[in-house]
């Protein structure tokens, strides 16, 4: 016990020191973290766990490794439809627009339930053009609510593990640095659509139930 404590305190002691690297750019996955793997980096196609892959905007020649893979999901966060590519019937498409630099907890709670839902259904692409800023938020807040990492575990993994794009990062680390995780998980586990009840999914809803009444 000392001597974890000595070592923490070390640890601390250079980290405050003028000049000391950020903590995310000294971050690499501790023994019991597993960052994403790559599988084909012509994509930047990663596995982050059996049933889930991150990459960018696949190509029609790319539907090959899918398939390979059994993707029987594609959830896109870019704005552009994966029918102009994906001509396979098997594979189901789920088309989610984002813009990291104004996500709100609305469009995270459904991001996240779109996965874990399509993963009882078979194994889960995730992506947006180029597989980074986006879909590295994401990444990030499934690796938290769903695998227990810590924020800066999660930072960590988007910076470091090899996607590329750190210069656009900036909107996707505010928001999962920021997020309360506490009402995160409340409006999660309720089913709620975001964890503000003024939020305009929050306030639709009401007005259609008072429509239905």
């Amino acid at each position: 016990m000392k001597t974890l404590n000595l070592r923490a305190l070390l640890l601390a002691f250079v980290l405050c020191l003028p000049g000391a690297p950020a903590w995310s750019a000294m971050q690499s996955p501790a023994a019991d973290l597993q960052w994403a793997t790559p599988v084909d980096k012509t994509f930047n196609l990663y596995r982050m766990q059996p049933d889930l892959y991150r990459s960018a905007l696949p190509k029609a020649n790319q539907q090959g490794e899918l398939q390979r893979l059994k993707i029987a999901t594609v959830i896109n966060f870019y704005q552009r439809s994966d029918a102009e590519w994906l001509s396979d019937p098997s594979i189901r498409l789920i088309h989610q627009p984002l813009h990291a630099d104004r996500v709100d907890d609305a469009d995270v709670l459904q991001a996240l339930r779109s996965i874990r839902e399509a993963q009882a259904l078979g194994p889960v692409l995730i992506h947006c053009k180029h597989g980074q800023n986006r879909t590295g938020l994401i990444a990030a807040m499934y690796r938290i609510v769903y695998q227990g990492w810590s924020k800066q575990q999660a930072i960590a993994e988007m910076r470091g593990g090899g996607f590329g794009g750190q210069e656009r990062f900036e909107d996707a680390e505010r928001y999962v640095r920021e997020v309360d995780l506490t009402r995160f998980g409340q409006a999660l586990a309720s089913g709620a659509c975001s964890t503000s009840p003024w939020a305009y999914c929050a306030l639709r809803d009401k007005l259609l139930d008072a429509l239905n009444e």
